[in-house]
């Protein structure tokens, strides 16, 4: 069987998305399809994969599912994706409404530039404390939809994140889920630039949505920065995050970027065989 496709970029955080309002994916298959489909090199390579779907509450329902097959909440980078998807293949218009594990996300598509509402955050911890190697690391956390670590650093060129990162990652404050990994460094004005370790990636990825976001709140919380943010990632783009702060409480956030169409294309059995 030959699978229809779209593989598209934001801000440098790759996904394949599939229009499945008419399933044909086996559930029970689902996961190992798509640990298959997202290796690089050997099939078509992407950091998630998108699923777009029938809903009876919005435009339409996404599943995201990260490149090791587990299913996440969300992807800030992948619902823009899932937005422009959808307006560009007539399920929804510019200005639309999509339902999610976290819940129903707004987006306004503008030619390649897509804006999304996230969803209420919450679980903010400011200045906590682990030990890494020895070595104390003090974090923040905040969940954007997905659990983010937010962390300062003044050398973010020379950070090694794979280790770092990893580590924070599984280490048991965050059991048994386990966290995302921010690092950034505070640029002129209310600019940042950010390193991300993605959980289900297990690596790291050139851009990270929901991250960029919970490292804007972060720093605004710390009263570094004011909306909007610039965040630059790692991939180059740069993201723009908006938000309204109350207390200790966010009442508004969205955060926009380019999204690119890479190419749509049929997918071969031979690419999840």
């Amino acid at each position: 069987m030959k699978i229809p496709f779209m593989k598209m970029s934001g801000s440098g955080n790759d996904f394949i998305l599939i229009d499945h309002r008419e399933p044909f994916l086996k559930e029970d298959h689902l996961k190992d399809f798509i640990r298959k489909v997202c290796r690089r090199r050997i099939s078509v390579g992407a950091d998630g994969l998108i699923l777009i779907e029938r809903s009876n509450k919005a435009d339409f329902k996404w599943r995201y599912f990260n490149a090791d097959g587990s299913e996440a909440e969300m992807c800030g980078n992948g619902g823009r994706c899932a937005a422009r998807f959808a307006h560009l293949k007539g399920i929804a218009g510019p200005s639309l409404k999509f339902e999610t594990l976290a819940g129903i996300l707004s987006a306004q598509v503008d030619g390649k530039k897509v804006k999304l509402e996230m969803t209420k955050p919450f679980g903010l911890k400011l200045d906590e404390t682990i030990f890494i190697d020895g070595e104390e690391q003090i974090f923040s956390i905040i969940n954007t939809g997905v659990p983010h670590a937010v962390l300062f650093v003044e050398d973010l060129e020379g950070l090694d994140i794979i280790r770092i990162g990893r580590a924070i990652r599984y280490h048991s404050f965050f059991a048994p889920s386990g966290t995302n990994a921010n690092f950034i460094q505070l640029e002129k004005g209310s600019q940042l630039s950010i390193r991300t370790y993605e959980r289900g990636v297990e690596n790291e990825t050139l851009a990270c949505g929901t991250g960029a976001v919970a490292s804007a709140l972060i720093a605004a919380f710390k009263g570094l920065v004011k909306s909007p943010v610039s965040i630059k990632t790692r991939g180059g783009e740069v993201l723009t995050v908006y938000f309204e702060i109350e207390g200790q409480e966010v009442k508004k956030v969205f955060f926009e970027g380019d999204v690119h169409i890479i190419y749509e294309a049929e997918m071969w059995e031979e690419a999840y065989q």
